[in-house]
C-alpha cells in the first residue's frame, strides 16, 4: 500500500520516483482514483472520473519507462483537468445544467500536449457553472454542488476552478489544470493553500476549452509548488494556430531551467500597499514575514503603490460584454433559466444591453492601463501582495470578487478597483499565488507574485526562491 504522504508529494518528486522505478504509475494512479472516489466525493471535487483512460495511460507509461523510453517529468504522473476543457469521448459539462450531457469528439490542445508528455488523466474537476461567465453569487453555483475546502469543509475553495483547487489540496491529484479569466486560478490556490500559476495571456492554447472572455481567458496549473507549475508550463506552453490569440512560437515557448533560485540575480521586489481596503491583519503580517524571507534570500524589497485607474471596472466590463457574446445562444434561447445561480439566470440579459460603443470605450482605456501596469516593472522584477484579502469564507458567502452583488458592509471601491488579480488578469500579466501562512482558524493565506507580460520566468523564480526559504507549501490538511 502506498503511504498517505505520497499523495501530497510534488510533481517533481513523484516524477523522479517513477523515473527511477521506485514508484509504479499504475499503483499511484489506482491510489489517486480511490481517494477521488472517497475523499473527492465528500468534497465535490470531481464531476467525472476517467478510470479506464487513466489506467490505460498509466500502464503505457510504466511499460515505456521500463523500456527506456522516458518522455520527461510528467511521464506517468496523474493530474485532473477543469471541466471546461474538452477530452474526447468524455462529458465536458462546463459545470452547468444546460450542458450536463455535452461531450466533444476531439481533445483540447492542452490535453494533446499532456498526452505527448505521458501524463495520466484522472478525471474532470468540478467548477462553478460556466466558470462564472454569466455571474454567480456563491460557491453553490455548480452542477455538482459546492466544492468543499479540504482545510474546513464548511468553507468554499473560491473561484471557478473550485474543484481543481480542492483536488490538489486534498491530495486527490498532484496537480490540476485550471482556467483564469478574473482570478479563478489565483483565488482557489490562495484559499486552498496550494500554488497556482496564471500564465501570460496567449502563452497556453485555449483551443478546445470553453470561452468566457476572448481577450482575458487563460489556462494554467495548480500544484503543490511553484517548481511543479514551471514543469507543467513547459509541457503545455507554445504557439497554437487553432487559438487566434496564441502568441508566436518565438515568444510562447517556455522551458523550465532547473537552476537554484538562490544563486540567481537578486530580485527587486515591490510590495503593493494600496490594493485592498480590508485585508485580514494576520495576512498583512504574513506578507511582512514574506518580505523578510525575501530579504534574507538576497532580494531587495520596497513598499510601493499601484497607479490609480479603473482596472476593476475595465476588467469586469470586458468580461460582461464578451461573455454575452460567448453565451449568446444560451441567453437568447432562454436556457439561462436552467442555471443554478439566480445571478446567472438574468445577468446575460443585462449584459446584452451594452453597445458596441461601450465595448470600444473600454478597450480604448485598456492599453492605457496596460502601459501604467507595465511601467511598474521598469523599477521592480515582481510585485507582491495578498492574493485575496481574507482566508476561505463559508460556502454560502457571497463571491468576494463579484462587485455586482450587494454587500452588508460599504465597499471602498476606489481602493479595491486595484485588486491585484483583476489588474494582472486585465493586463495579461503572469501571476502566481503561493501559500504564505494561516489564519487564526487554521485556514491558508496566499501571496500573489505578479510580473511583466511574457516574463513568466521571473514570477516562477521569485516563487521558487520564496519556497526555498519557507515551508508553507509543504503543509496539507488532515482528512
Amino acid at each position: 500500500m502506498i503511504p498517505a504522504e505520497t499523495y501530497f508529494m510534488s510533481v517533481k518528486a513523484l516524477g523522479d520516483a517513477i523515473r527511477e522505478g521506485r514508484l509504479s504509475p499504475v499503483e499511484l494512479t489506482e491510489g489517486y482514483l480511490e481517494r477521488a472516489r472517497t475523499i473527492g466525493k465528500r468534497l465535490n471535487a470531481f464531476v467525472t472520473l476517467t478510470p479506464d483512460l487513466a489506467l490505460s495511460q498509466a500502464r503505457q507509461a510504466e511499460a515505456e519507462i521500463k523500456a527506456g523510453n522516458y518522455r520527461g517529468p510528467l511521464h506517468g504522473v496523474p493530474y485532473a483537468v477543469k471541466d471546461l476543457v474538452s477530452v474526447k469521448g468524455y462529458p465536458t459539462t462546463w459545470g452547468a445544467v444546460p450542458y450536463a450531457h455535452q461531450s466533444f469528439d476531439y481533445n483540447a490542445t492542452v490535453i494533446e500536449r499532456l498526452n505527448r508528455a505521458g501524463a495520466v488523466l484522472l478525471g474532470k474537476a468540478a467548477m462553478i457553472e460556466l466558470a462564472g461567465g454569466l455571474g454567480y453569487s456563491s460557491g453553490e453555483a455548480s452542477l455538482t454542488g459546492p466544492a468543499h475546502n479540504p482545510w474546513n469543509p464548511e468553507c468554499w475553495t473560491c473561484g471557478s476552478s473550485s474543484g481543481s483547487g480542492a483536488s490538489v489540496a486534498a491530495g486527490l491529484a498532484p496537480w490540476a489544470l485550471g482556467s483564469d479569466t478574473r482570478g479563478s486560478i489565483l483565488c482557489p490556490s490562495a484559499w486552498c493553500g496550494v500554488s497556482g500559476l496564471r500564465p501570460s495571456f496567449g502563452r497556453v492554447s485555449r483551443y478546445g476549452s470553453m470561452a468566457i472572455s476572448y481577450s482575458m481567458d487563460k489556462l494554467g496549473p495548480i500544484a503543490h509548488t511553484a517548481e511543479d507549475c514551471a514543469l507543467v508550463l513547459s509541457a503545455i506552453a507554445g504557439h497554437d494556430p487553432l487559438d487566434h490569440d496564441s502568441i508566436p512560437a518565438s515568444a510562447s515557448q517556455f522551458k523550465f531551467e532547473d537552476t537554484n533560485p538562490v544563486n540567481s540575480t537578486p530580485l527587486r521586489i515591490g510590495r503593493l500597499t494600496n490594493v485592498y481596503s480590508n485585508t485580514d491583519p494576520a495576512l498583512e503580517q504574513a506578507i511582512d514575514e514574506a518580505c523578510n524571507a525575501f530579504l534574507k534570500a538576497g532580494a531587495t524589497v520596497e513598499s510601493c503603490e499601484f497607479p490609480d485607474g479603473p482596472f476593476e471596472e475595465a476588467a469586469e466590463l470586458t468580461i460582461l460584454m464578451e461573455a454575452a457574446s460567448a453565451f449568446e445562444h444560451l441567453i437568447q434561447s432562454g436556457h439561462c433559466q436552467e442555471l443554478t445561480d439566480p445571478v446567472g439566470k438574468i445577468n446575460g440579459y443585462a449584459s446584452e444591453q451594452f453597445s458596441v460603443t461601450d465595448y470600444l470605450h473600454v478597450q480604448r482605456v485598456r492599453p492605457m492601463l496596460q502601459r501604467a501596469a507595465d511601467a511598474m516593472f521598469d523599477r521592480y522584477s515582481v510585485l507582491i501582495s495578498p492574493a485575496e484579502p481574507t482566508a476561505a469564507q463559508p460556502i454560502s458567502a457571497k463571491d468576494p470578487d463579484d462587485f455586482s452583488q450587494p454587500s452588508k458592509t460599504p465597499r471602498k471601491f476606489h481602493v479595491d478597483r486595484r485588486a491585484p488579480d483583476g489588474v494582472s488578469s486585465l493586463c495579461g500579466l503572469p501571476a502566481i499565488s503561493v501559500p504564505c501562512g494561516f489564519s487564526t482558524k487554521r485556514l491558508p493565506y496566499g501571496m500573489q507574485i505578479m510580473g511583466r507580460a511574457l516574463n513568466d520566468e521571473v514570477v516562477l523564480r521569485a516563487a521558487r526562491l520564496y519556497q526555498a526559504h519557507t515551508n508553507w507549501h509543504l503543509q496539507h490538511p488532515t482528512l
